[in-house]
């Protein structure tokens, strides 16, 4: 690149306008710094630039882009008059007939568009590899063709190499009169090539070699002697070397996938892949026309052919297959059918007509008055005064000739955008120190809006530099959008809209430049310091996976900003014909500090109830975006990301994370703004919140901002605000991780519970396991309350065990599934056990209606038939939307999740009647009691057994009732309620150890004998025969004192405490074979004697 073409590039940063400014309104002829002359008028609001370069649409829009105005529009909802009335009176002033380019504001700008809706489904015909005989013939005769047009989609068999025919046309009197062959080229791609008038054109228009559908259209015409090669839309090769001296002759043969060596025969060079949607026209199609049926748009005009195979006559080895088409332009409707212009008739009134986009018109900019004179100052400033970046890159440009006299309006190629960026983003590395100055700053948001409108279809030799150009464009705007020029913005904000800006121009480089960064790799990192880009790209077949992409790692935060797209929406691109992904991912970690933190977000408050005052709405996060590309195509889809809160709270204040994206074509003048539609919560944490949006594009926090009205004695107990509906599922949903992490607590908080439940989980689960080994090993006798025990202890177990395991199971969709219905199976017969505790407890205290036997039926029909039901029925329902997307448990996004709430809801509701019930009981029992053995004292002694009466039933039975996820409601109240239920839930299994193991009279009794068994047997051992004889003795009497025998909480749940000590006298009779006792408890108290006598039989065992 010479010095002379570096100068004036680098001189365009420079360009705006350098006449002296108006005064008053009216229109000024300004002069550019090459010389051009444009036209600008000014009004009390409006400044219009009347632009004669000559440029297309798209290439008009990108102009006004680049300074920071947009294309004339003349319907605009504000100030009618000025807006409309201004450009004519300008037009009229400079005497222009020919037309303008014009905006139209009622078609929205390119959105990638649903791909469901994207598609068309067609009849092909299939060319096997095993035969080279199979051809297929179009039973039409074509009449003779001054022009001809013919568009074709070909899927190409990537396995074959060889020179293939796609389509031959022979006339009787000249075999290659027209036809269209294609061959692999050593970098894979696959070259096309037409012959006309029997002349072989070179091999230049390719597309890749992927298996994937392509849409070819060829056109010629005798009058121009041109012809050009097309390849899903774009103009791939052009000429005007054929032969013009006649027409195409008529009354030929049309024959897809052979070469004619003859007129109708010796077929060669066959054609392996599909073929469809073959259409043929007399005469030549516009780019316009082809872009079009690129992208499903029916052309009927002077059509001689469409496709149908009820015309077409193939050999028998040629089959017909259904394919499903990629229709890639729903959204280019508006370049298809053309694009507006104003011109002004003869009669001086406005005309606004329709004309092809890509013709060259001059067009007119509007922008602010405000805006137009504060770049101006700024250009004037910079041209008089170069600051130290500007001077730097002057000096890099090689500035040893004059500045030439003309100079492009626009970026044309690849080549021009990469010398900009690279000599920008060596001045910015070698001015590091000075720093950039406001008009820096809009000199390099012009460059980087230029180079990404830079056309997609760049020359090949440009193509080795893309890898750098992309490097230097993110360094470029990496510079531009730095935390240190945060000062500059604010000094900037009345030429550029913001920030976004920048980010906006990141997304349509990397859209238009994706094709060609990814033609060698599969993947692309691309990182600066505060942005980090990343592209993949893979092929789609069954059971395509996606990763997450990550914003970097920092030691300030633990948790990443992160974005995915479900596993099952990339299925679904897969199921609907793609052949080929590509996620575009950004990351801007520096864009928060650039939003004044004074100009509040406009959003209605998320909480209403008037506990909390709102106060506003900040950006709280990074922003993260995605792009999903299907076949080189923008496609909507659903994504889950996670942003971590980067606003701490300050004393006093609460924050309240929306999820929401910045919608470009809201409010389109300032540049866009924020946008909630279509995003959603799915969870808030400490530190981070989780999102789901059903669509693609840039996305962050929002945080709301709140006055916290009520005061807490400890800082750590603050409010949590958004503690509505979602956090009832997730009390109920994941056991141990509940709503808790809802709220926003401190780091250590979070912190100790979490290593709380882990701990707890683990102590659980070996509680558990120690009360089924005893319950086997020590003998406990057999019973129903027993037998109830165990399988409450088996099922919660198991929950507890794959709920620690679930996270890891998340790695793999089928284990995770699995996981996701096996979580669901053991914690609902959990609950279902606590529900056959409830009703055998009833049984026992309240009333038997039902024997033992057949109550024990019931329960295991409840405890083990119920769960097996409500899981099974669930998944035939609804199996596509059980598992949550982002983790092994049902979803909470359908009704699902009901499946599990709904019966636990039942479960609690039961149990807590049944505790109230049993409590009752409890305490008419111990008032009798009482009122019985001491009714001088009775008033004495009521408050303290009634207290205990009512306290000790609800300690025993609340871990098997589980009652204690009850407290779970309270937990937003304060952290202190957070400890208790994490603790009482966490520790159930320690706490099942403890009632109903050791301190269980039956398990006790149990390990006694135990015992006492094998003393006997120690005893036998090592004693002599004799002493075992019975002594002749007269029997003897014999009185002890011991203390009572504990009794087991679970026998005793009527009975009150021991209030006296107890006397016991024992009888051994040793005339006696075996020994026999007789004991007499005396109970003493104030006023009676109660003597007790029980007599115990003789055991028959040692």
């Amino acid at each position: 690149m010479t010095g002379v073409l570096l100068t004036g590039l680098t001189l365009f940063l420079l360009e705006v306008v350098r006449e002296s400014e108006p005064t008053h309104a009216g229109t000024e002829r300004v002069d550019d710094s090459h010389g051009r002359n444009k036209l600008v008028h000014l009004t009390s609001r409006w400044a219009f630039l009347l632009v004669n370069d000559s440029l297309p649409f798209s290439g008009a829009k990108s102009f006004c882009r680049g300074q920071f105005s947009s294309l004339l529009s003349l319907d605009q909802s504000e100030d009618q008059s000025e807006v409309q009335e201004e450009p004519l009176e300008l037009l009229r002033q400079t005497g222009l007939r020919s037309p303008v380019w014009l905006k139209d504001p009622t078609r929205a700008a390119s959105k990638p568009v649903a791909f469901s809706k994207q598609h068309l489904q067609l009849s092909a015909l299939n060319f096997p590899r095993e035969s080279s005989e199979g051809f297929a013939r179009v039973n039409m005769s074509l009449p003779v063709l001054p022009s001809i047009s013919m568009c074709v989609r070909i899927q190409w068999d990537p396995e074959w190499n060889e020179v293939s025919t796609i389509f031959s046309y022979a006339a009787p009197v000249f075999t290659n009169e027209f036809q269209l062959r294609g061959q692999v080229d050593m970098q894979g791609r696959i070259l096309l090539a037409l012959i006309i008038h029997g002349k072989h054109l070179p091999y230049k228009a390719s597309f890749p070699n992927d298996g994937g559908w392509h849409h070819i259209c060829v056109t010629w015409r005798r009058s121009s002697n041109h012809w050009a090669i097309y390849v899903d839309g774009d103009m791939k090769d052009t000429g005007s070397d054929t032969d013009t001296s006649r027409d195409i002759y008529g009354d030929g043969i049309l024959i897809l996938g052979q070469d004619q060596d003859s007129f109708g025969g010796n077929f060669t060079e066959p054609f392996f892949g599909n073929i469809t949607d073959l259409n043929v026209w007399n005469m030549s199609l516009e780019t316009r026309h082809v872009r079009g049926l690129n992208s499903c748009s029916p052309i009927t005009h002077k059509m001689l052919f469409s496709w149908n195979l009820e015309l077409i006559s193939s050999n028998s080895v040629v089959k017909e297959v259904q394919a499903l088409l990629f229709c890639p332009g729903k959204h280019q409707q508006m370049e298809l059918q053309g694009c507006r212009t104003l011109q002004l008739g003869s009669d001086q009134q406005p005309h606004v007509g329709l004309t092809d986009c890509s013709a060259l018109l001059p067009f007119i900019c509007r922008s602010s008055r405000e805006r137009y004179l504060r770049l101006k100052q700024m250009s004037e400033s910079q041209s008089s005064e170069p600051s130290a970046f500007m001077s730097h890159l002057i000096k890099l440009s090689n500035r040893s000739q004059p500045v030439p006299g003309q100079q492009p309006s626009v970026l044309n190629n690849l080549a021009q955008a990469s010398v900009l960026l690279n000599i920008s983003a060596q001045a910015l590395e070698d001015t590091q120190q000075e720093g950039l100055q406001p008009a820096d700053m809009v000199s390099l948001i012009q460059l980087l809006s230029l180079t990404a409108d830079v056309p997609s279809q760049a020359e090949n030799s440009s193509q080795e530099n893309i890898p750098e150009l992309s490097q230097n464009f993110i360094s470029v705007a990496d510079n531009v959008i730095s935390e240190g020029n945060a000062l500059k913005w604010k000094a900037i904000k009345e030429v550029v809209n913001g920030p976004m800006d920048v980010v906006r121009s990141i997304d349509r480089m990397v859209t238009r430049l994706t094709p060609h960064m990814m033609a060698e790799t599969d993947h692309l990192t691309i990182n600066s310091p505060n942005i980090k880009l990343e592209v993949q790209q893979q092929r789609l077949q069954e059971g395509s996976k996606t990763s997450s992409f990550c914003g970097p790692e920092t030691e300030k935060h633990s948790t990443l900003d992160c974005i995915s797209v479900p596993r099952q929406k990339i299925q679904d691109l897969h199921n609907n014909g793609f052949y080929k992904l590509t996620l575009v991912n950004t990351w801007y970690g520096s864009l928060r500090p650039l939003f004044e933190p004074e100009e509040n977000i406009t959003m209605v408050p998320t909480v209403t109830d008037g506990s909390q005052r709102y106060l506003g709405t900040v950006l709280g996060s990074s922003v993260i975006s995605t792009t999903v590309l299907g076949d080189d195509q923008p496609v909507s889809m659903a994504v889950h990301f996670q942003l971590q809160h980067r606003v701490q709270n300050s004393v006093g204040t609460v924050h309240d994370p929306v999820c929401a994206f910045w919608d470009f074509d809201l409010t389109p003048e300032a540049g866009g703004w924020w946008n909630t539609k279509g995003c959603e919560v799915v969870s808030k944490h400490y530190g981070y919140t989780v999102c789901y949006c059903n669509h693609t594009t840039n996305f962050a926090l929002l945080l709301q901002v709140y006055e916290a009205k009520v005061t807490f004695p400890s800082p750590v107990i603050t409010p949590c605000i958004g503690f509505r509906q979602e956090c009832v599922q997730l009390l109920l949903q994941r056991a141990l991780f509940v709503c808790v992490f809802l709220c926003q607590r401190s780091p250590e908080n979070e912190k100790a519970l979490q290593v709380l439940t882990f701990i707890g989980c683990g102590v659980s689960l070996c509680g558990l396991l120690f009360t089924f080994i005893l319950f086997i090993a020590v003998g406990v006798p057999k019973s129903d309350r027993t037998t109830v025990h165990k399988n409450l202890i088996v099922a919660l177990g198991i929950a507890e065990l794959l709920l620690m395991c679930s996270d890891w199971a998340s790695e793999n969709e089928a284990a995770c599934f699995l996981v996701t219905a096996l979580l669901h199976l053991f914690f609902m017969a959990s609950f279902s056990w606590m529900l056959v505790e409830g009703l055998l407890l009833w049984s026992k205290v309240v009333s038997v209606n039902i024997s033992e036997d057949r109550r024990m039926k019931l329960y295991y029909v409840i405890g083990w038939g119920l769960p097996v039901l409500i899981v099974g029925v669930t998944l035939v329902i609804s199996v596509d939307k059980y598992k949550a997307d982002d983790h092994c448990w049902l979803s909470v996004k359908t009704d699902t999740i009901w499946a599990f709430v709904g019966p636990v809801i039942f479960v609690l509701a039961v149990n807590a009647v049944v505790l109230c019930r049993v409590v009752m009981v409890t305490v008419s029992s111990a008032h009798r009691r009482a009122k019985m053995l001491s009714p001088s004292s009775a008033s004495k002694m009521q408050t303290f057994d009634l207290t205990w009466a009512v306290t000790r039933p609800v300690l025993i039975l609340l871990p098997v009732l589980g009652l204690t996820w009850l407290c779970g409601v309270l937990v937003h109240l304060s952290v202190v309620v957070a400890y208790v239920f994490i603790a009482l839930n966490s520790f159930q299994g320690l706490y099942i150890f403890l009632v109903y193991a050791v301190y269980n009279s039956e398990v006790r009794n149990a390990i006694k004998r135990i015992k006492e068994k094998r003393k006997a047997l120690s005893f036998t051992n090592c004693s002599q025969p004799a002493s075992f004889l019975p002594s002749q003795r007269a029997p003897i009497s014999s009185w002890s004192h011991s203390p009572p025998t504990p009794s087991s909480p679970e026998t005793s749940e009527t009975s009150g405490p021991t209030s006296s000590t107890s006397t016991s006298l024992v009888i051994k009779n040793e005339s006696f074979r075996k020994d026999s006792f007789v004991s007499f408890s005396l109970r003493q108290t104030s006023g009676n004697q109660v003597v007790q006598l029980t007599g115990f039989k003789p055991s028959e065992r040692t």
